[in-house]
């Protein structure tokens, strides 16, 4: 790994710590701030649990849009840093307004609400694309891109689990209130801006991988995202893994309030998956060397289910909980980093067989997806803690056995369902191994639309090095 190589691959990868910081707080916490921190009544959050379900599936269409923005963006600072630095300002702006009492109630505040909702998703989204869209242009090699990829998203992961290990006790230290969550929101928001400058600053592109890159047209961008069968088989099984994936973290408070009965544990139990996700990120590379993805793609599947499985049928017990906790999320650890890695590799199989590159417009699926699993998640955590009683339980000694059941049916067994399916459509859809990706790039390099001689060269020298 050269210098500039290795500097990507640390500044690219910090540059999303405090990205997901603020992600997770908006997509994981939100509901449960408007149900215990607001305690919005049963009327105010039917209306909430629609405007969240349409919002997320009317804004994900959007997403091609703000992909077909960057991808058309050229100035001297790039396509992707612009975007990067506009939608994580507003953003972040905007994410503190979300946890702010502006005194509206009823139909006025879901209005308020919505608005600012919208506006968020456009500024977030079109930082989430320009990042991720940033990966492909930094290495041709899928090695180098597994290592890269690998740490931004054990980076991703830290920060995921900042919050979610520290959000119930630090909020509960500054007084548990509105107050509390707003200071939290403020504080996560000021990582983030931080964070990001490891990204604008540090990282380089390889331009020479878009020497060709032309302006991109609605029709081209529409061709893109439907003609490319790769591209759409690699976003469906992608939506069926995040729907269950963000069902499941999104009961996690409620699970531990609500049927374990000690909220207390929830940081806890968030600790253990956060680390057994961190190991299974950071030894990604390694299995990577010996196994197919097809074949580590498998093994989390069985991972999964076995975790939903033990789960679902564990007591009260943390150890049962804690082993079931960490089945579960190693195998997802690695089925999202695969996902990742499909979705990189669609961006030269799109432009093998389309003739255009378009980092953005492909990358833009993965908000895309990620809005549509949320949409979903949100509709079916909204509905289940209003039918199971939860929402309007006073204590957790409220919600009665059948409530408890409706909610671990909800929690578990729907998203096993989804993530199964997910693999299936991967398993007998998805074709792009390493034999037909070389075959795509000598395919590429002898059209003319990018060299790769350089980085084959660094790519001899490493082995050579390595061998001596």
């Amino acid at each position: 790994m050269n210098d500039g190589t290795k500097r990507n691959h640390f500044t690219f990868g910090l540059g999303t710590v405090g990205r997901d910081m603020l992600y997770t707080m908006v997509s994981v916490y939100l509901m449960f701030y408007l149900t215990d921190i607001l305690n919005l009544p049963d009327s105010t959050m039917w209306w909430m649990t629609g405007a969240f379900t349409v919002l997320r599936i009317f804004d994900a269409i959007n997403d091609p849009f703000m992909g077909f923005l960057v991808d058309n963006t050229h100035t001297r600072f790039g396509k992707f840093k612009p975007w990067i630095v506009i939608g994580g300002i507003i953003g972040g702006i905007l994410t503190v307004l979300f946890f702010t009492d502006l005194g509206f109630t009823g139909v006025g505040y879901v209005i308020s609400f919505v608005i600012i909702y919208v506006i968020w998703d456009l500024t977030y989204g079109a930082n989430d694309i320009a990042y991720w869209s940033m990966l492909p242009s930094l290495t041709i090699n899928q090695k180098e891109r597994e290592k890269i990829g690998s740490f931004a998203r054990i980076c991703a992961s830290v920060g995921m689990y900042i919050v979610v290990v520290g959000i119930i006790p630090i909020t509960k230290a500054l007084g548990g209130d509105k107050r509390a969550w707003f200071l939290f929101a403020v504080g996560v928001v000021i990582l983030m801006l931080a964070f990001l400058c490891f990204t604008v600053f540090g990282v380089k592109e390889d331009r020479s991988l878009s020497q060709k890159a032309e302006q991109t047209s609605l029709k081209q961008m529409f061709r893109v995202l439907f003609k490319n069968d790769q591209l759409l088989f690699t976003a469906i099984s992608m939506a069926l893994f995040m729907v269950g994936y963000c069902t499941t973290t999104s009961f996690g408070v409620y699970f531990f309030k609500y049927a374990f009965k000690n909220e207390n544990m929830y940081p806890v139990f968030a600790g253990i998956l956060g680390i057994s996700q961190l190991l299974a990120l950071s030894f990604f590379p390694l299995f990577s060397k010996k196994h197919s993805r097809k074949q580590l793609y498998s093994f989390a599947t069985v991972l999964v289910i076995l975790g939903y499985i033990v789960f679902f049928l564990a007591p009260m017990n943390m150890i049962y909980i804690g082993i079931a906790g960490v089945l579960i999320f190693i195998g997802q650890a690695f089925i999202q980093m695969l996902m990742l890695m499909f979705l990189t590799d669609t961006i030269e199989y799109g432009q093998w067989k389309l003739g255009h590159r378009n980092e953005s417009i492909t990358f833009s699926v993965q908000p895309f997806i990620n809005k549509i699993g949320g949409a979903i998640a949100s509709g079916i955590v909204g509905a289940t803690l209003i039918l199971s009683g939860i929402n309007s339980a006073k204590t957790p000694n409220d919600v009665s056995d059948s409530g408890l059941l409706i909610m671990k049916l909800a929690m578990l067994i729907l998203p096993l369902i989804s993530i199964v399916a997910g693999y299936l459509v991967y398993r007998f859809k998805f074709k792009i191994d390493k034999e037909m990706f070389d075959k795509i790039v000598l395919d590429l390099e002898e059209r003319g639309d990018f060299n790769v001689e350089d980085q084959t060269q660094e790519t001899e020298q490493e082995k050579e090095h390595v061998n001596k």
